[in-house]
């Protein structure tokens, strides 16, 4: 029978539509203030703009020339809030930008670093200082013209796993989360809303309090099947990435100046890889069918050849990918002016059930936004807790910053038989979790079979158990990065692997 016809419906405090950064941050903030929550999303969680990322939790060094101030400080602060509550995927990194001549003069760069470093609230993270290129390891796989430049502190991180830590911490604390889920309808009844879903070849209808459009770069096209009078002024930005065999052994990542006054990253990646990215321009189409081009490849390439000694060119790619940015429409002139920082438009007519959209945002500032959503919706919902998540650790990062060699030794020796770097690779996408996943094993041979790259039958069904891990794709190229080192062949057994184990599920 349809869950729709069913009665009667239990009714939701919030309902979250879209399983990205902020929709997910949202989730878990109202689960963690006792809040009944449920969230919908039709794809895989970060499945689109949250998994296309440069994976840098940052303040954003060049908006300070757009004085964005507010957002800077805010970001800044939250570099470490989210690497002590997630130890295991946020990680410290100094950034490299080597002094180009011709480009922003050195007193530019000094001050802009100068407020880096004391513009929001850095207390672990060392400051910025001046290097000598030339001569040292820095400078080595640069061309031989950069011989001065800066270091800076900032952190990266695994952003789609974030994502699903975030996403299981809000199932832990009672949220229901739905994915492969389309809201095909929504409408207010009076003081509620009520959404017609379609998931798993099921459709039903969902009572909710309050509703929040998170859908990202598909937020305006939810809004135009919902019965209201909002708009959604947004601007789509696309953003391309490259990842290219590792060009240099050092673990310092390099912020490059470009002539049209762009930035690009290049960033250890992965053990074995470098990635290179973004780049900005306008969107038009649909968000789920955007590509990286060949232009902005060439772009990218000629980009970091500009500054590496050893040329990047587009025969060195081994993966592309592009996401695409949903920003507030500021009418700034060029895609790469246009503000990254989030607006919260709230649609609460007297008496009526609250809508509330979120344009723009950073992965950076994703647990800021969930507080400020549930501050506009303070007064339209049953909540007796304020802020709470800046001191909850994520799923599996229940121990110090300053732990993680300590911990990770602890998981080596629980179990010597697994090669050290499948265990590292383990403990980064899973903290202490690990322990519960290897829960018993006492050889390779019970966690297997094996699918390839230190990928067990052992962590599948944990993703699919646990992580709404629903196909290979999932696996290979959010949960993980596994993608980038499986043959052919191994990602056709996990596939079947995979696929069969739903049809079991099913029967």
């Amino acid at each position: 029978m349809d869950q729709q016809d069913t009665a009667p419906l239990p009714i939701h405090d919030l309902a979250v539509i879209g399983g990205g950064v902020n929709g997910c941050g949202i989730a878990r903030d109202a689960a963690g203030r006792g809040l009944k929550v449920v969230l919908f999303e039709k794809g895989d969680l970060a499945s689109g703009t949250s998994s296309a990322s440069t994976k840098l939790i940052h303040g954003g060094l060049r908006y300070l020339e757009r004085y964005e101030f507010r957002l800077v400080r805010e970001a800044l602060a939250e570099r470490e809030v989210l690497w002590f509550i997630a130890p295991h995927v946020v990680r410290p990194m100094r950034f490299v930008l080597p002094y180009h001549d011709g480009l922003r003069p050195a007193w530019m760069l000094r001050l802009g670093l100068f407020l880096y470093d004391h513009l929001g609230g850095r207390h672990r993270l060392p400051p910025s200082a001046a290097v000598q290129l030339a001569g040292g390891p820095l400078g080595a796989p640069l061309k031989p013209g950069y011989r001065r430049g800066f270091e800076y502190s900032d952190c990266v991180a695994d952003d789609a796993r974030l994502v699903v830590l975030t996403a299981r911490d809000a199932a832990d604390r009672g949220a229901d989360i739905f994915t492969r889920t389309e809201v095909v309808g929504a409408r207010r009844e009076g003081a509620l809303w009520a959404l017609t879903v379609e998931g798993g070849g099921q459709r039903w209808r969902v009572m909710a309090r309050a509703l929040v459009d998170a859908a990202g770069p598909w937020a305006g096209e939810v809004l135009e099947a919902l019965d209201v009078n909002a708009a959604a002024h947004l601007r789509l930005v696309q953003g391309s990435h490259i990842v290219v065999p590792r060009l240099y052994t050092h673990d310092r990542a390099y912020i490059f100046q470009n002539a049209d006054g762009r930035i690009v990253f290049a960033i250890p990646y992965e053990s074995e890889f470098t990635l290179i990215g973004t780049t900005d321009r306008d969107f038009s189409g649909r968000p789920e069918e955007v590509r990286a081009s060949p232009e902005e490849v060439a772009y990218l390439c000629a980009a970091a050849s500009e500054y590496f000694a050893t040329p990047v060119t587009p025969a060195d790619v081994v993966w592309a990918f592009a996401g695409v940015r949903a920003l507030q429409d500021d009418g700034a002139g060029k895609a790469q002016e246009a503000s990254r920082d989030y607006v919260l438009a709230l649609d609460a007519p007297p008496e009526a059930a609250p809508l509330l959209t979120v344009l723009g945002g950073k992965i950076t500032t994703h647990r800021r936004l969930a507080e400020a959503a549930l501050d506009k919706l303070a007064g339209h919902l049953p909540m007796t807790l304020g802020p709470w998540t800046g001191k909850a650790a994520l799923p599996g990062g229940d121990f110090p910053v300053d732990s993680f060699d300590k911990v990770l030794m602890l998981l080596r020796a629980r179990f010597p038989f697994l090669d050290k770097r499948i265990t590292r690779r383990l403990f980064l996408a899973y903290g202490t979790r690990c322990f519960q996943i290897l829960a018993g094993a006492r050889s390779e041979a019970e966690l297997g079979p094996w699918f390839g790259a230190g990928l067990s039958r052992c962590e599948v069904d944990h993703l699919m158990d646990r992580e709404w891990a629903m196909s290979a794709q999932d696996i290979l190229w959010r949960r993980s990065k596994l993608g980038l080192r499986l043959s052919p062949t191994e990602q056709a057994a996990l596939a079947a692997y995979v696929d069969a184990r739903l049809a079991g599920a099913a029967a």
